[in-house]
């Protein structure tokens, strides 16, 4: 049976935590308290986020120092993304732990969903070899989509060019500096306000899967990934999945900070052949890649199904002791 505020029987994996919920009283509607957030961070982080940029570095952002343009970007997650969502989890809500999931995970949480972004990196590399090859198709039969195409060429080229400034590292300090800028800062941000603030608000409403894939949809939007956005939305709502099923914001940062130094280091060895590669089309192999995501999907849905029988024997175990 379903709760009045439409979460599922499981809750009860994690029902210690249910007393705080029930207690609190926000000011405005959960609901309007997410998609508020949402659109104050959007305004705060991209635009006057931007324009914060070209007041400080002027339109000439390429020749701008990058350890600098480094540590804008730094500054601007915890300006305008954490602090914004710590205000409104403390104005709206009151109590800030229970919203952001304050709770530290066992190290079998932490493993369990760490094995399952092993498997989910290449399941949704595999993924964008699929659909890039049928959108390539797509464009060879249709001028229509062959113009969609290029210009969605041209936004991945330019973000190519945004980030790739951003990744290259001259030193060993530099390079330190990369990890915090890609992967530390994100993690914390992102995921205090995601899988914090927004996601929470929205289970408060809405059943745990919707909560987590309505934040996984504005989580890929956010980053302006043409190629990418369903990747990101499946990533979203995996990490939106460990978020809820422990309780704790830590196991969604862990995730979130593994998965851009994965790629941060890829691309140090790499260079533009990065790790997870939005645009490749490799039109010799589709079948082989078809294969791989099969079996790659089954491999990741059977660790699911296990992730939910471990936290559903957790929560019967709880109930023997009480």
């Amino acid at each position: 049976m379903n709760n009045e505020n439409g979460n599922s029987n499981l809750d009860e994996t994690h029902g210690e935590n249910q007393s705080p919920e029930s207690l609190l009283r926000p000011t405005m509607s959960p609901l309007s308290a997410a998609f508020f957030g949402l659109a104050a961070v959007f305004i705060l982080y991209q635009i006057v986020g931007s324009l914060l940029t070209l007041a400080i570095f002027g339109m000439d952002i390429e020749n701008a120092d990058v350890n600098a343009m480094r540590l804008m970007t730094m500054g601007g997650q915890v300006l305008f993304i954490l602090l914004p969502a710590l205000f409104f989890a403390k104005l709206i809500y009151e109590d800030v732990t229970t919203i952001i999931r304050v709770k530290l995970p066992g190290i079998k949480e932490v493993a369990i969903f760490t094995l399952g972004l092993i498997i989910l990196t290449p399941l949704l590399q595999e993924y964008l070899y699929i659909q890039n090859y049928i959108i390539e198709k797509m464009a060879e039969a249709s001028p229509f989509i062959q113009q969609i195409k290029d210009f969605l060429n041209e936004i991945d080229k330019l973000l190519e060019q945004t980030y790739g400034s951003l990744l290259k590292a001259e030193s060993v300090y530099e390079g330190v500096l990369i990890i915090l800028v890609v992967a530390a800062a994100p993690a914390v941000c992102e995921e205090v306000f995601f899988r914090g603030y927004v996601q929470k608000s929205f289970e408060l409403r809405y059943k745990p899967f919707w909560a987590a894939l309505i934040t996984a949809l504005f989580f890929g939007l956010y980053h302006f990934n043409p190629y990418g956005l369903i990747p990101l939305i499946m990533l979203g709502l995996f990490i939106g999945y460990s978020a809820y099923m422990s309780n704790s914001i830590f196991v969604p940062m862990i995730l979130h900070f593994l998965n851009n130094f994965i790629a941060a280091i890829a691309y140090f060895i790499l260079g533009d052949q990065e790790l997870m590669d939005s645009k490749v089309v490799d039109m010799a192999n589709v079948e082989n890649h078809i294969f791989n995501f099969v079996i790659l999907a089954v491999v990741f849905l059977s660790l699911i199904y296990f992730v939910n029988n471990y936290y559903h024997f957790f929560a019967k175990s709880k109930r023997r002791q009480v």
